[in-house]
């Protein structure tokens, strides 16, 4: 994973370094660390200089992922809070694409499985996941078979 980190209007310590590898190695869980196609762009900063007291840091990531964007941003009373919350929502969005893709196989395996059953067996219609198409087409194919039964 290829990670850019940019400050804005503060001065990096190691503390903070160490801290944000720390928090972008968390990410090792849901990501390839060795996947050279992935990469992270950090923006670390504080929203402006004159600001003494409220919200007055920043965390952004910028997580490109197969084509896809993943984004966090946080502004919080401290640089590691910022960090600490736009990490946490960045797992989320990317537990949440990972949940929606298995969601979309798991979805089209039911509906192949589905339409096999109604081939074999004429009393169930296949494809109810398919909408009225794919009932039409096991219901069709469903009482050939059945035709075909009462010939042979």
């Amino acid at each position: 994973m290829n990670i850019h980190t940019k400050f804005t209007n503060m001065t990096i310590t190691p503390e903070i370094q160490d801290y944000l590898d720390k928090k972008l190695s968390s990410l090792d869980k849901l990501i390839n660390p060795n996947d050279t196609s992935v990469s992270c762009q950090v923006e670390l900063g504080r929203t402006s200089n004159h600001h003494k007291s409220g919200d007055i840091f920043r965390a952004e990531f910028n997580l490109m992922k197969d084509g896809r964007q993943f984004r966090a941003v946080s502004e919080q009373e401290s640089i590691i809070a910022a960090m600490d919350e736009a990490k946490d929502e960045l797992i989320r969005e990317l537990k949440t694409f990972k949940s929606k893709q298995m969601s979309l196989v798991r979805r089209g395996g039911a509906a192949i499985k589905y339409m096999v059953k109604g081939i074999g067996s004429a009393g169930y219609s296949a494809g109810s996941s398919l909408g009225n198409f794919g009932g039409h087409i096991g219901g069709h194919v469903g009482r050939q078979l059945k035709r075909l039964r009462r010939r042979g």
